[in-house]
C-alpha cells in the first residue's frame, strides 16, 4: 500500500476522530473550569503565531490573559495555567486512545512483513528446511524496564482501554461519559511510587495484554509454519527489570525483589485460573471433571497465598492428562482451546516474565572489599592485591559471609539478595530469575566479583544457575570489552561455569549512557563494532554470543525504529537471539495493545530471521567503514566540545527542567547517582538528561555533531561518498533516519528568547546553529525535501501531538522564566514546571 493511502486512512481514523472527540472533551463542564476548554484552541493559535514571530513565552501569555481570558491577578492566572495543564494532559490520553483504536485499520495499509508474508517468501525461496531449523532455535526477548518515560496509573490505563473499545464502535454517548470520568480521574502520583508500585503497574500490562498476546502470537506462528512438529515455546519471551534492577536505586532491596517475584507468579496463576474457568464451561465431560477440579483448586490457593506455590509439572501434567482423554474419548472437542492453554503454560511456566537482577560494578567492589577486610585478606583496599592474587581469592578462597557481620546497607543487601535467589528459583522455577547484569563493566573483575559473591553466599561452584552478564555501556567499557571477554574465557573455573550454562554468554551493550558519553553516531557505531568483535572472540572460543541491547525509547537514548536497527546488522554479528529493553512510552506505544504487540513482535522476528535466511547479508566495505569511522570521530569531537563547554551543565540546571524530574513523583529511583554537591554529567541519569533536552524541544543527544561532521567531509570532497553510504549501508541509513526523527521533534522557536540571555545566549546559539546545520546536511545526503519524508503517518502523528502540548510547553517556559526572575509565587511556578513534565513526556510516545 502506498504512503498516500496510509495517510488518507490516518486522517480518517485518527485525525478526524480526534477532532470530533476533542471538541466534545473541550466542552465538558468541570468544576471551576467553565471557560478553560473553550479557550484552549485560541491559546494554541496564540502560541503558534507568537513563537513564529519570535515572541517570548512570557509576552505570549501576558497578551493572551489581557485580550482573551480577562484575568488580572497573577494568582488567578496561575490557577488558570494549572487547569490548562490538566486539560492538555488528558487531550494526550484521548489522542493515544484514538491512535491505538485505529491501529488495526492502519495495519491493513502497512508495507511491513508479517509472519504470514515471511512464510510465503520462504515458500518462494524453497528454504523451508533452513527456516524451520532457525525458528526452532530462534528467540526474541523483550525486557520490560521500570524506567519512567511514560507513566499512566492502572486507573488511567483502564480508561484508555475502555476509550479504545468505544472509539472502535463510535459509541458517542458512552465516549462522552468516559471522557467525563477521565476529566475527574487524577493522572499523577500523589507520592513517589515504590519499586513494588512500579512493578505492579507493569504487571498490569503483562496480565491484561501480554498474556493473551504472546499466546496468540505463538498459535499464529504454529498455524502458519509448515512443520507439524514445531515446538519452540521460547520464540517470544518476556523479561522484567522492576524489582530486580537496583542500579542507582537504593529502594530496590532483597525484600522488594522477593515480593516482585511473588507478584509475577501470583498474577500468572490468576491468568491460568481464569482460562481454566472458561475452558471448564466447554469441557463438561465426566472423566475430565476430577482433573479440572483438582487443578482449579491448587491454582486458586496459589493465587492468594504467596507461601503456597504450584510447580510447573503440577500444572502441565493434569492438562496433558485432560488432553489425552479429550482425544481418546471425546472426539477432540475444543482441543484447540485446550492446546492454547497448554502452550501458554509451556511459555510462561510459573514465572510469567524472567526477573533480571542488575547492579553497578562499584557496589560489588564495595561488597567484595568489605568481605575481604572482614576476613583479614586485605587491610584497607583491594589495591593491596595483585591481579592474579585477587582472581585466585575470588575463584578459590572458601569464605562464608553473614549479613549480620556488616553495617553498610549496600553490602548487607547485596549479600542478602544473592543468598535468597535460590529461594526465588525454587518457587518460580530455575529460569524465572537466572541473570545477573553488571552495569559499568570495564574489566574481567566486573564478572568475577559477582562469581565470587555467589560462591561466598552459599552457592556451590557447580550449582550457580545464573548467567553473569557484563553491561558494556561507556566508551571505555566498549574499548576494553574484547580484552575482558578474552581474559574470562581463559579462566578454567569460568569456562566450566559456561559449559554448565550451555556454552552461551549473554553480553549487554548499553545505549543510553553510551549516547550521553560519546554522542549519537560514535556511541552507535562503537556498539556495532563491539558486537562484531565480541562475536569473533566468542566464536573463536566456541561460545555462542547472545547480545542484549539496552535500547531506550527515543533515538537520543539509543532507541529509534527497532525493526530498522535489527535489519541493519551485518553477517559478522552473532544473531542467535534478539534481546532488548523496552520502557515507558515504548511499552504503551509499541507493545501497548494486543494488536500492536503481535505486529511489532512479528517485525522483531522477521528482522532477526531475514538476515540469516535469504542471503541478503549486510556487508560494510572497507571504504564505507572508513567513512563511518571518520564521521563518528568528527561528530564526537563536536559533541565532546559541547559536553566540556563551561555552560553545558549550568545551562541544563538553570534553563531546563532537569532538577524538576526528581520532584515529579515519576519513578522510585533518585534522579542522579551519588551525593556530590556539584552536579556532574557522569552522575546524571540518561532519562532526566535526555528528558530535559526533550522538554526544551532541543533534543541535543539525538543529533548533535552530525551536521558539523557531514559539512567537514563535504568540504573534503566526500559528499558523493556520503550519499552513496546513505543509499547502500542500512546501518548508516538507520542512524541518519533516527537523527532526522530527533530533529523533527525540535522546536527552537520555543526557546529563542534565550539568545538574548546574557549568560546563556552564546551557548543557545551553538545549539541552534548545529540544529540548522544538521537538518540541512541530513536532507542533502538523503536527497529528501523534508525530514521524515517517507514516514508521512509518523510525521502527522508527531505534528498533532506537538500541537496538543504547545500551550503546556509555553506555560512551562514562562514558569521557568518567572522562577529565574524570583517571582513572589516561586513555589507555585515550580509546581507548574513539575506538573507540565507529565503531558509532554506522555505525548512523546512515538519516539521509538
Amino acid at each position: 500500500m502506498s504512503q498516500t493511502e496510509r495517510l488518507k486512512e490516518f486522517k480518517k481514523s485518527v485525525n478526524n476522530k480526534f477532532n470530533v472527540y476533542n471538541s466534545l472533551f473541550l466542552n465538558l463542564p468541570y468544576q471551576n473550569t467553565e471557560n478553560v476548554g473553550i479557550l484552549i484552541p485560541l491559546l494554541v493559535h496564540q502560541c503558534q503565531e507568537g513563537l513564529k514571530n519570535g515572541k517570548n513565552p512570557q509576552d505570549i501569555l501576558e497578551e493572551f490573559f489581557e485580550n482573551f481570558a480577562s484575568l488580572d491577578t497573577e494568582k488567578a492566572r496561575i490557577d488558570f495555567m494549572f487547569r490548562i495543564i490538566q486539560y492538555v494532559e488528558r487531550q494526550v490520553v484521548l489522542f493515544d486512545s484514538v491512535e491505538d483504536a485505529a491501529f488495526p485499520k492502519m495495519h491493513e495499509h502497512s508495507l511491513s512483513l508479517s509472519i504470514k508474508d515471511y512464510f510465503q517468501l520462504v515458500d518462494k525461496n524453497k528454504s523451508w528446511d533452513k527456516v524451520a531449523d532457525k525458528l526452532s532455535n530462534f528467540s526474541a526477548r523483550i525486557v520490560l524496564t521500570a524506567h519512567p518515560t511514560q507513566f499512566y496509573t492502572p486507573a488511567v490505563l483502564d480508561i484508555i482501554d475502555e476509550l479504545r473499545s468505544l472509539i472502535l464502535e463510535d459509541r458517542i454517548d458512552d465516549i462522552d461519559i468516559a471522557l467525563q470520568q477521565l476529566g475527574l480521574t487524577s493522572l499523577i502520583n500523589l507520592k513517589k511510587p515504590t519499586p513494588l508500585d512500579e512493578a505492579k503497574n507493569i504487571i498490569y500490562t503483562l496480565r491484561n495484554v501480554y498474556y493473551d498476546a504472546v499466546g496468540s502470537l505463538y498459535s499464529y506462528i504454529k498455524e502458519n509454519i509448515k512443520d507439524d512438529k514445531f515446538e519452540n515455546h521460547k520464540i517470544m519471551q518476556l523479561g522484567f527489570w522492576p524489582g530486580g534492577d537496583r542500579d542507582g536505586n537504593p529502594y530496590v532491596t532483597a525484600k522488594i525483589t522477593k515480593e516482585v517475584a511473588d507478584e509475577l507468579r501470583v498474577n500468572l496463576m490468576k491468568c491460568y485460573y481464569n482460562d481454566l474457568k472458561v475452558l471448564q464451561k466447554k469441557l463438561t465431560f465426566k472423566e475430565l471433571d476430577a482433573h479440572i477440579k483438582e487443578l482449579r483448586e491448587s491454582l486458586y490457593i496459589a493465587m492468594f497465598d504467596t507461601r503456597k506455590h504450584v510447580g510447573y509439572e503440577n500444572i502441565i501434567k493434569p492438562l496433558e492428562a485432560i488432553r489425552e482423554l479429550l482425544v481418546d474419548k471425546y472426539h477432540s472437542l475444543y482441543l484447540k482451546d485446550l492446546d492454547n492453554l497448554i502452550d501458554k503454560v509451556k511459555i510462561f511456566k510459573t514465572h510469567f516474565a524472567i526477573l533480571d537482577i542488575r547492579q553497578d560494578h562499584s557496589q560489588h567492589t564495595k561488597t567484595v572489599e568489605a568481605i575481604l577486610k572482614k576476613n583479614k585478606i586485605i587491610d584497607k583496599s583491594l589495591d593491596e592485591l595483585t591481579t592474579a592474587k585477587l582472581r585466585d581469592v575470588l575463584l578459590k578462597e572458601e569464605l562464608s559471609v553473614s549479613v549480620k557481620d556488616y553495617d553498610d546497607p549496600i553490602v548487607k543487601d547485596t549479600i542478602r539478595n544473592i543468598s535468597q535467589l535460590r529461594g526465588i528459583q525454587r518457587k518460580n522455577g530455575v529460569e524465572s530469575c537466572d541473570r545477573y547484569i553488571i552495569s559499568n563493566s570495564e574489566d574481567m573483575f566486573s564478572v568475577l566479583f559477582v562469581y565470587g559473591l555467589f560462591r561466598w553466599c552459599g552457592w556451590d561452584d557447580d550449582k550457580i544457575t545464573f548467567d553473569i552478564v557484563p553491561l558494556f555501556e561507556t566508551m571505555k567499557g566498549m574499548e576494553t570489552s574484547e580484552a575482558t571477554m578474552e581474559a574470562l574465557f581463559k579462566i578454567p573455573q569460568y569456562r566450566a561455569h559456561l559449559e554448565r550454562r550451555g556454552n552461551k554468554h549473554t553480553i549487554m551493550l548499553g545505549f543510553s549512557d553510551g549516547t550521553k558519553d560519546g554522542g549519537y553516531v560514535k556511541a552507535n557505531w562503537s556498539i556495532f563494532k563491539t558486537k562484531e568483535n565480541l562475536s569473533k572472540i566468542c566464536k573463536k572460543n566456541d561460545v555462542k554470543a547472545i547480545f542484549f541491547d539496552g535500547r531506550g525509547g527515543p533515538p537520543a537514548r539509543g532507541g529509534g525504529k527497532t525493526h530498522r536497527f535489527y535489519a541493519a546488522q551485518t553477517k559478522d554479528i552473532a544473531n542467535h537471539e534478539i534481546q532488548l529493553t523496552i520502557q515507558g512510552q515504548t511499552i504503551t506505544s509499541t507493545y501497548g495493545t494486543k494488536e500492536q504487540f503481535m505486529h511489532n513482535s512479528e517485525q522483531l522476528l522477521t528482522a532477526g530471521l531475514s538476515n540469516n535466511i535469504f542471503g541478503k547479508e549486510n556487508v560494510i566495505s572497507k571504504e564505507s567503514r572508513k567513512l563511518l569511522e571518520e564521521l563518528s570521530e568528527l561528530s564526537f569531537e563536536k559533541y565532546d566540545a559541547l559536553k566540556h563547554h563551561d555552560k553545558f551543565m549550568p545551562y541544563l540546571e538553570d534553563m531546563s527542567t532537569l532538577k524538576y524530574y526528581t520532584k515529579a513523583n515519576i519513578g522510585s529511583r533518585p534522579g542522579k547517582r551519588g551525593n556530590k554537591k556539584k552536579l556532574e554529567l557522569s552522575d546524571l541519569r540518561a532519562i532526566s538528561f535526555v528528558g530535559s533536552w526533550s522538554q526544551l524541544k532541543q533534543n541535543v543527544p539525538g543529533y548533535f555533531g552530525i551536521g558539523t561532521a557531514i559539512q567537514t567531509m563535504k568540504e573534503e570532497g566526500k559528499l558523493r561518498d556520503l550519499k552513496k553510504l546513505y543509499k547502500e549501508v542500512p546501518l548508516f541509513r538507520a542512524l541518519m533516519l533516527n537523527s532526522m526523527m530527533s530533529l523533527s521533534k525540535c522546536y527552537f522557536e520555543l526557546t529563542s528568547y534565550m539568545k538574548d540571555n546574557e549568560e546563556y545566549g552564546e551557548f543557545w546559539n551553538i545549539l541552534h546553529e548545529e540544529y540548522l546545520l544538521s537538518k540541512k546536511m541530513l536532507l542533502m545526503i538523503s536527497g529528501s525535501k523534508i525530514l521524515m519524508e517517507n514516514e508521512a503517518v509518523s510525521r502527522e502523528s508527531i505534528k498533532i501531538r506537538e500541537n496538543i502540548v504547545l500551550p503546556l510547553l509555553v506555560i512551562q517556559q514562562n514558569a521557568l522564566q518567572k522562577i529565574g526572575q524570583k517571582s513572589e509565587f516561586i513555589e507555585l511556578y515550580e509546581k507548574i514546571v513539575t506538573r507540565s513534565l507529565y503531558g509532554n513526556i506522555n505525548a512523546s510516545r512515538n519516539s521509538a
